[in-house]
């Protein structure tokens, strides 16, 4: 029996609409979306209510140009509530998700609010000292050029939106210049460089003897010496080695995208992933790594995330001068240790100089001998180390990892340009903070000419 063509168009029709019903449920797009309302409401909160800006400034920094809310953006509202200090973001009235900030300690989505003890901690840590140094002008005509340039915005392109540069010396300050609305005691928040923070809190563990780095991570999930993800160790995390499957694409699909903005608990979810290539042999960037030694860091610390925020500014902030520091923390007080660490440009700049000078301040040692070596020794075939972008030439290797960066130098680095630029060669720490939305280099152009001009300058 012949077949109609009408007959044809209608089978065709149904096939399309079964597959495109099984890509929305295989794909979810509401989970997507709940991630866009989540990050919005949290990057709100943060600007607002931590940092101290209009929030449609921060609206328009952040998200105008992000092609990946482009289609959402139609439908996306955001209302500010400053009587409870709160953000609630939702699309076409679905889908809501709402932020609060809690002094001291940072924001926090409805299923990561801090208890009771983690305020108290976090209120304690507080310091009441504020900077009393002018911002400090450059005296070098070359150095007030190097950072006018890094702050103009290009005739084309996206914008840079250069929020803080401040360029240590021979562990001094000599430059620094701020955007209207920041300066020297302004928190802000560093994204992936947040990572770096986890690395030195591991150091510190590891010179403690309470940890090993080359030792199977203390992951309860995995101790089964039958799993294979047993054998994962903590320095394979942070070199971002494990094998895991979890990939970081920013698409609200992505496990890290629900990890981050999805999970009460991050760490438990990064370690129910499975194994996608030998652990050791294979260099992937993924966050979820870096939850996973943030729940180790919180199980060796003990006492949860009042204990973690004690515990890391006795033996960090603290006797390094890092004075607007705030942390974040996921719903099983877990820090967020992969992009929710906020401190103050020098604050940056105060923990880049830590590494510079070996892991050693006013005579005490913060850090295990040689350990700003390993952080900044590349991993496999990657431009990274253990927490740190390298420039450190891998043995053998005399090809630059970022073409311009002064050989040796290494950085901590975080989405919309977050920079800790380290040149040991020159005695430098550079910071760079700001909001440039340009995936995934983050004008790192830009960024390597501030470095080259400053390097000039003093010399």
């Amino acid at each position: 029996m012949a077949i109609s063509r009408k007959s044809i168009a209608v089978r065709v029709l149904c096939i399309v609409v079964l597959v495109l019903a099984g890509l929305c449920i295989w794909k979810r797009p509401d989970h997507a979306i709940r991630v866009g309302t989540a990050s919005i409401s949290d990057v709100l909160c943060s600007g607002v209510f931590v940092s101290g800006l209009a929030p449609d400034r921060v609206f328009a920094e952040n998200f105008a140009a992000d092609k990946g809310l482009a289609l959402l953006r139609p439908g996306l509202h955001y209302s500010v509530d400053r009587v409870h200090r709160r953000i609630t973001t939702d699309w076409h009235g679905r889908f809501e998700n709402v932020a609060t900030y809690y002094p001291s300690y940072g924001c926090a989505l409805t299923w990561q609010t801090p208890d009771a003890a983690t305020l108290q901690a976090a209120g304690d840590a507080a310091s009441p000292v504020a900077e009393t140094e002018a911002v400090v002008t450059p005296n070098s005509p070359a150095i007030r050029d190097a950072l006018a340039r890094a702050f103009e915005e290009p005739v084309t392109g996206p914008r840079r939106y250069v929020h803080a540069i401040v360029v240590l010396h021979e562990g001094h300050i000599i430059a620094e210049q701020y955007a209207e609305g920041f300066g020297p005691d302004t928190p802000q928040l560093g994204f992936s460089v947040s990572k770096s923070v986890v690395n030195a809190l591991v150091g510190i563990l590891v010179g403690q003897g309470k940890l090993d780095i080359h030792a199977p991570a203390p992951i309860t999930a995995w101790k089964d010496p039958n799993d294979p993800r047993h054998r994962i160790t903590l320095d394979q995390l942070m070199r971002m080695t494990s094998g895991l499957s979890l990939a970081e694409e920013d698409s609200g699909f992505d496990p890290v995208s629900i990890m981050l903005f999805r999970m009460h608990d991050m760490a438990a979810y990064a370690a129910g992933a499975p194994l996608k290539a030998t652990p050791g042999q294979r260099w992937e960037y993924t966050s979820g790594n870096t939850l996973l030694v943030a729940g180790v860091i919180r199980d060796h610390v003990a006492g949860g995330a009042a204990g973690l925020i004690r515990f890391a500014h006795k033996e960090l902030f603290d006797p390094i001068g890092m004075r607007h520091v705030l942390m974040e923390f996921d719903g099983a007080q877990t820090l967020v240790g992969s992009t929710r660490i906020y401190a103050s440009a020098r604050d940056w700049a105060r923990f880049g100089q830590l590494y510079l000078d070996g892991g050693v301040v006013n005579g005490q040692r913060i850090l295990p001998p040689q350990w700003d070596v390993y952080s900044s020794s590349p991993t496999l075939d990657s431009p990274y180390g253990a927490g740190f972008w390298t420039n450190v030439a891998a043995a053998g290797d005399t090809h630059a990892r970022i073409n311009g960066m002064p050989p040796g130098a290494y950085m901590a680095s975080g989405a919309q340009g977050q920079r800790i630029v380290i040149v040991p060669s020159k005695h430098l720490v550079i910071v760079r903070l700001g909001t440039t939305v340009d995936p995934p280099n983050y004008d790192i152009k830009g960024l390597v000419r501030l470095v080259a001009d400053v390097s000039a300058a003093i010399e």
